[in-house]
């Protein structure tokens, strides 16, 4: 069934139109993530009034536009991507100093933000031109809202904007590394076909809790939450749960357990990392002191190595 945006464009028209929306202005549009349904009426209206739109992909934004019922011809498309952003800036510069209007969108969510648009606003703000924002959705903060992450007075304020972590696999071990030492909460990005690897590298946390957002705002959305260790494990449970596009909030450290909390953080992180590096580790999480978590390690180790050689000893 397709929905008619016409009663949206009217009362796009009826709350905005009579605001002032000054020629030679970029105008950075927030796009819904997913639900059509999540434009705002300043959005609608800019996206109506606007000469040109700078589009992360003409074809998808097209689209779009029709489905809201606006009609805009594909020379008033320009491509502003990651592969000519730095180029096609200078175009837009173009445009803005004939007094035009130009508004940019990704493909969704806020530009800028993960998605192409940064370069190109600072190219507009270093030519002495207007740079206007229309804010909207946000993955980022989507999923924020349901992550309850300052819930608790122990847990620190703020979060980390840090997207996705690298695709090769020790580069991001390293990654997941640095994230275990930040405190504070931290939004990362995924794909659907690195889903399952990013899981895995997050084990490492241990309890540390991340919430999971699938396909937000979609038919299909799902949020969840669970401690890092048991995410690949959640993963693999159903196979629907490896589809579609993932934001994830990996929730604040917490404050150390007392007396014999950090030995399952210490099992987790011995299992993927040599023994002072998961010990390095496991202070900066818990706050503990080196030497004694590394005298718990070395006991651990021992323990296991026992139990490997069986109560008979060495043959």
């Amino acid at each position: 069934m397709t929905t008619d945006y016409s009663s949206a464009l009217r009362a796009a028209s009826d709350a905005a139109g009579n605001q002032h929306y000054p020629a030679g202005a970029l105008y950075v549009v927030a796009t819904p993530i997913g639900n059509l349904a999540d434009i705002t009426l300043r959005a609608l209206q800019v996206l109506q009034l606007c000469d040109t739109i700078a589009c992360e992909d003409t074809r998808h934004t097209q689209q779009m536009l029709r489905a809201y019922g606006i009609d805009k011809s594909s020379h008033q498309l320009l491509a502003v991507h990651q592969h000519n952003e730095s180029e096609a800036a200078q175009g837009v510069v173009s445009l803005l100093q004939q007094q035009k209007r130009v508004a940019y969108v990704s493909d969704a969510g806020t530009p800028g933000i993960s998605d192409p648009g940064a370069r190109l606003v600072a190219t507009v703000h270093a030519a002495g031109l207007r740079v206007m924002p229309l804010p909207g959705a946000s993955s980022v903060t989507t999923l924020l809202s349901a992550a309850a992450v300052g819930a608790t007075s122990e847990e620190t304020s703020g979060f980390v904007f840090q997207g996705f972590l690298p695709a090769k696999a020790g580069e991001r071990a390293s990654a997941v590394e640095t994230l275990a030492a930040e405190a504070r909460a931290v939004v990362l990005l995924e794909a659907p076909h690195r889903i399952l690897a990013l899981a895995q590298s997050l084990a490492v946390l241990g309890e540390r809790q991340v919430t999971v957002g699938r396909e937000l705002t979609k038919q299909f959305e799902s949020i969840a939450q669970m401690p890092a260790a048991e995410f690949a494990s959640w993963l693999q449970a159903d196979s629907h749960r490896q589809r579609g596009e993932f934001v994830l909030v990996l929730h604040p450290a917490p404050v150390a357990a007392q007396g014999g909390g950090n030995t399952k953080l210490l099992k987790l992180l011995m299992t993927e990392l040599p023994l002072k590096t998961a010990v390095k580790l496991a202070a900066e999480i818990t706050g503990e002191h080196r030497n004694a978590l590394y005298e718990e390690a070395l006991a651990l180790k021992k323990e296991d190595s026992d139990d490997t050689l069986g109560p008979g000893g060495p043959a």
